[in-house]
């Protein structure tokens, strides 16, 4: 029988000493790991406390390191304990205000319009010297 770990369980487990990793709704026990670990230990230590499969996904571990996470794995996560996830929004104030954007959007037409004002003044000199 596989024992289930709460996800605040999880969350106690996340320095040098005792750090678990959830991956793929699977919680292994990677503490004897972290010096062997090609990446170093901060590539796991920043992914505890969170569900970090994305993470062990996006790196394409080999075969072998998949194989090799058989023998920390400790049990699985409870699923009714994850937190949903949060929508990450700004502050109420940095949230950009109706004359801020405003003036965004002068500095976006200015962008345009600057460059194109250079060219035509460039090109008027150079049709005005080369008829003298």
């Amino acid at each position: 029988m596989t024992k289930l770990h709460a996800f605040n369980d999880l969350l106690e487990h996340n320095n040098k000493d005792d750090c678990w990793l959830l991956i793929s709704g699977k919680v292994y026990d990677v503490t004897s790991f972290l010096d062997d670990h090609p990446g170093g230990d901060e590539v796991l230590l920043t992914a505890t406390g969170k569900d970090a499969t994305d993470d062990f996904e996006d790196v394409g571990h080999s075969d072998d390191a998949r194989e090799m996470l058989k023998k920390y794995f400790i049990g699985e996560i409870d699923s009714s304990t994850i937190p949903a996830e949060r929508k990450h929004t700004l502050p109420p104030s940095t949230t950009p205000s109706a004359g801020v954007q405003g003036s965004g959007n002068s500095w976006k037409i200015l962008q345009f319009l600057l460059p194109l004002l250079i060219l035509v003044a460039a090109l008027a000199f150079r049709s005005f010297y080369q008829k003298e």
